[in-house]
């Protein structure tokens, strides 16, 4: 690996590490079709706890009568084990924290034993290590999803139109649907390398305004190289702390956004706040909901953040009024009123 992949790693041990509880804790790694990744992900995590002053007992090997770590008496210790052997045989108790490693080669959240894990790490590059999921209980302030989301899409700028650039067409039809009027304000939250970007300022003409907001530098760097910041003020911020006014935008674009959000609700509500009375949102993504998880290798649940029964009370929640809701195979498109 070389030195920056080396220092991925390390970071993600590094975020867990301040993730984990006060007190005595238990904590178990593993994974799915990960090989030894679990094992150099809970030895890196031991190093970082310990850096930071925290007791740790390493445990190695096989579990086996029980799985006791012994002197669990000190302190804020925390036990780390890794591996499949330990999942049944806890280290003196249940395990309160487990950290699950999920390859492409096994898409899915859920343990063998049916327990939902509480950090969620993609590894499909086993280069370079994501975190994608934490549990509320262990999110704090969500300061996380930044550094992770920075770390995952800052690679893959430079060739994100060369995999997805082919689907302009799409992000044009939908912007047609928002409605937008001439003179409007429109903002394209998430808007990564600029897709829509063209046809927000066609919708809004000369007189109108269009904010391309991201979080990642790499992604307004990669809009820049295209020319699109001609046809919008690219800003880089955080889409759940937007640095907008409230009640200052017309319509508000959001591709491949809310459900990536730690916080979805607060992420809709923080888009209502933004948005004046009667503004619109469109929700989107170039594929929909089905053809989107087959292509990621896993089964469409009727439980998801965006499906119907689940977006609906959710968006009424945070001042918005489900006006339609399309989801065939070719895209996915949701438009809402603010209320």
């Amino acid at each position: 690996m070389t030195s920056e992949q080396v220092g991925r790693w390390l970071a993600v041990a590094g975020t867990i590490a301040r993730m984990v509880p006060a007190g005595t804790v238990r904590v178990l790694v593993d994974g799915s079709a990960v090989g030894a990744m679990p094992a150099v992900l809970a030895d890196r995590l031991a190093d970082r706890l310990r850096a930071g002053g925290r007791p740790c007992r390493r445990l190695v090997g096989a579990a086996a009568g029980g799985g006791t770590a012994g002197g669990e008496d000190a302190a804020d210790l925390v036990v780390l084990a890794d591996g499949p052997s330990w999942r049944a045989e806890p280290a003196g108790g249940q395990w309160d924290v487990v950290v699950w490693l999920r390859s492409r080669s096994a898409r899915h959240d859920d343990r063998d034993d049916g327990r939902r894990p509480d950090v969620v790490v993609d590894v499909d590059d086993p280069a370079w290590p994501v975190i994608r999921r934490v549990a509320s209980r262990l999110a704090g302030d969500g300061s996380w999803h930044v550094s992770e989301s920075q770390a995952f899409f800052g690679v893959r700028a430079a060739t994100w139109d060369t995999r997805f650039g082919d689907d302009l067409p799409a992000y044009a039809a939908a912007v047609g649907e928002i409605g937008l009027r001439p003179g409007a304000v429109a903002l394209d939250a998430g808007c990564g390398t600029g897709r829509a970007l063209t046809a927000l300022r066609d919708a809004v003409g000369p007189a109108g305004t269009v904010i391309g907001l991201d979080l990642t530098s790499e992604m307004l760097a990669a809009a820049r190289h295209r020319g699109r910041d001609a046809h919008a003020a690219l800003v880089l911020a955080d889409a759940r702390r937007l640095p907008i006014p409230t009640g200052a935008v017309d319509a508000v674009l959001a591709a491949g956004l809310v459900h990536h959000l730690p916080d979805m609700s607060g992420g809709l509500a923080e888009l209502a706040r933004v948005s004046r009375s009667g503004g619109r949102l469109a929700i989107f993504h170039p594929s929909g909901r089905a053809a989107l998880a087959a292509r990621h290798g896993r089964a469409l649940r009727p439980d998801e953040p965006l499906a119907v029964t689940r977006l609906e009370p959710r968006l009424a929640a945070t001042g918005w009024r489900l006006d339609s809701y399309d989801d065939p195979p070719h895209r996915f498109l949701v438009l809402a009123t603010r209320e």
